[in-house]
């Protein structure tokens, strides 16, 4: 992502609703999960993910990330966390088998994305889960992804078909934010024909209705544990080797 975009990323992960809601569904799947199970996030930015697992009682020892960027992991760092790595996520080199990789908006970043998946697929335990975000369709595509310096959105059939070549089974499929599709799709169509220049994307800074949207969203989370929804912003594949 360009400078001024990870800046403003840094300041706003923690508390916006977007992020948080995720964490948050992300938290609730590995809920039932032993606590000493070896976790990598891929992309783990300044580590609020792994933290707020350590807060849900994961060992320190067994929470691994990584991230492209040396501000990210410089801040996870500084954040306590230990086994944080800048690395490129296209071929990760850990010698550990995990029993839950997790990947969050990261796979859109990668040029390769099939030989990315391939790698992920080898941390992965026989036993392990990998939970794959990204941002969904094309026809959402606005200067947010660009200054993000995305490759790629993605549809879930094209996400699943990446993941089954890659060798994995789909255990859990479905959009994400789907109430929220059409206001962001009308926005971004209307920045879209705006000449000003946006070095943020669509991140302005913590919205006032945040509290609100993450209602909204979290409430989008429980539903997911019953439903698939048929079309969001984002679509994400839950899947075993």
């Amino acid at each position: 992502m360009k400078a001024n975009f990870e800046k403003k990323y840094h300041e706003i992960e923690t508390e916006h609703f977007w992020f948080k809601s995720r964490r948050r569904y992300i938290r609730d799947l590995l809920n039932s999960l032993p606590r000493d199970a070896k976790i990598l996030d891929i992309g783990c930015s300044s580590g609020i993910l792994l933290n707020e697992l350590l807060e849900d009682g994961f060992k320190k020892e067994n929470l691994y990330g990584i991230d492209v960027s040396e501000k990210a992991i410089a801040n996870a760092k500084a954040n306590g966390l230990v086994h944080v790595f800048v690395m490129d996520a296209e071929k990760i080199a850990l010698e550990v088998e995990f029993d839950v990789v997790i990947a969050s908006d990261c796979l859109e970043h990668l040029k390769n994305d099939v030989v990315a998946l391939q790698n992920w697929y080898n941390l992965v335990s026989l036993r392990g889960q990998i939970m794959v975000f990204v941002p969904a369709f094309m026809s959402l595509w606005s200067p947010h992804d660009e200054v993000n310096l995305h490759y790629r959105r993605y549809t879930l059939s094209q996400l699943k078909s990446k993941m089954q070549e890659a060798g994995f089974r789909i255990s859990k499929a479905s959009y994400w934010n789907f109430l929220l599709f059409t206001p962001v799709y009308l926005a971004r169509k209307l920045r879209n024909l705006s000449n000003k220049k946006n070095t943020t994307g669509d991140l302005g800074g913590i919205p006032k209705a945040n509290g609100l949207l993450f209602k909204i969203i979290n409430a989008e989370n429980k539903l997911l544990q019953r439903v698939s929804f048929p079309f969001g912003v984002s679509t994400f594949c839950i899947a075993r080797k």
